[in-house]
């Protein structure tokens, strides 16, 4: 089977863990309905990870401050992300979207770090 210059790139994307663009809406659909299915399908040997070694507040910690983490470091790439996106004058409802989710973002670290404090707050009552 020949290589086409697109399974080149569908290729070297990855190996390197790179995403490409997609330019229509079936594609991109396809891609997000693929993302959920795999994330839920994970999302089983979590639920039942986190049950069994959640044991009390304390326990706990560890995990959300890697989630929020990840999500800050994430939120301040999108801010990243956005900001070129105001420079090159990409459409209003691209950058719109964006901020949402740079917002929404920042949100979530915020909650996440006040789920944090919750744990050490009940560790250090005596609860």
């Amino acid at each position: 089977m020949p290589f086409t210059c697109r399974s080149l790139m569908d290729a070297a994307a990855e190996c390197f863990g790179w995403r490409r663009a997609y330019g229509n809406t079936t594609e991109v659909d396809a891609l997000l309905t693929e993302q959920s299915e795999t994330a839920y399908t994970a999302a089983a040997d979590h639920a039942a990870l986190a049950t069994a070694k959640n044991t009390d507040a304390l326990a706990v910690q560890p995990g959300l401050l890697d989630a929020r983490a990840r999500i800050l470091a994430d939120v301040l790439y999108l801010e990243g992300v956005l900001a070129g996106a105001r420079n090159r004058g990409l459409p209003s409802e691209v950058i719109e979207r964006l901020e949402d989710v740079v917002v929404h973002g920042h949100e979530l670290t915020v909650l996440l770090a006040d789920a944090v404090r919750s744990t050490a707050a009940h560790v250090s009552s005596g609860h």
